[in-house]
């Protein structure tokens, strides 16, 4: 049976490690908690009460749809939009079409942007598969307004970045959560992988400044997986909670 993404795809590489990932969590944190449709994620109680865990799941759940076969992946997505109108019946009232296209559009950006900080520059081809996985994604949820290329998404993602972000009490609310939950240091070492990772529109929302910190030590960590210590750099910036779960993300390409 064929795959929903082929074994080839630069999507599989992107999706396929850990480093990459945790920075795609790292911006879609950030952009979570300004997003002006934030309070559907609030509503469910979830989100405030286990950010990390809530977050973790979205990513997930779009890693698995990437290595799944074409059918299973389909029924994933299905799954999904079935949660999602559980929800909107449940508060009897329906999640914007924008904040649809909003969490689609950051998994295109960062599973981009993660990779180019970490490994190299995409070709615009590869960030034409990157969408196109993504799109296909959207089109099966029936999301409606889905820019049809990665040329007119370009603009689309602008235009969301300047319309559908604020900052507001629940993105203070959010910060406070994932302090409390990821502790001082950690708390400070994902700002500083938002600063390097998030769009201008976002850094200057939630004031992250510009101060990279964590500038060297991407590149002593880039340094380290040669060496075989990037297990144990990971083990030392994050919470035990999550390491197992963290271990399970690399895959190993066939």
């Amino acid at each position: 049976m064929a795959n929903f993404v082929k074994n080839d795809s630069i999507v599989r590489e992107i999706w396929g490690k850990a480093d990459t990932i945790l920075f795609v969590f790292a911006g879609a944190a950030a952009e979570f908690a300004l997003n002006k449709a934030v309070d559907w994620l609030y509503y469910t109680g979830r989100l405030p009460a286990d950010p990390l865990g809530r977050l973790f799941s979205t990513v997930d759940y779009a890693r698995r749809i990437v290595f799944s076969e074409y059918d299973a992946a389909m029924q994933a997505i299905d799954q999904i939009t079935a949660i999602h109108q559980g929800v909107e019946k449940s508060r009897g009232a329906q999640i914007p079409d924008w904040a649809y296209r909003d969490v689609l559009f950051m998994l295109i950006d960062y599973s981009i942007r993660a990779f180019e900080l970490l490994e190299r520059k995409l070709s615009i081809s590869e960030k034409e598969e990157v969408f196109a996985t993504f799109y296909a994604m959207g089109e099966r949820m029936y999301i409606p307004g889905l820019p049809a290329s990665y040329s007119k998404w370009l603009p689309m993602r602008d235009k969301h970045l300047m319309e559908n972000l604020l900052y507001s009490d629940f993105s203070q609310d959010l910060y406070r959560q994932y302090r409390k939950h990821l502790g001082p240091f950690r708390y400070q070492l994902l700002k500083q992988v938002q600063i390097m990772v998030v769009p201008a529109t976002v850094n200057r929302l939630l004031a992250l400044g510009d101060f990279k910190l964590i500038k060297p030590v991407i590149a002593m960590y880039k340094v380290s997986r040669l060496f075989k210590l990037d297990g144990l750099l990971k083990s030392i910036l994050l919470p035990a909670a999550y390491k197992e779960q963290i271990r399970g993300l690399d895959v190993k390409h066939s």
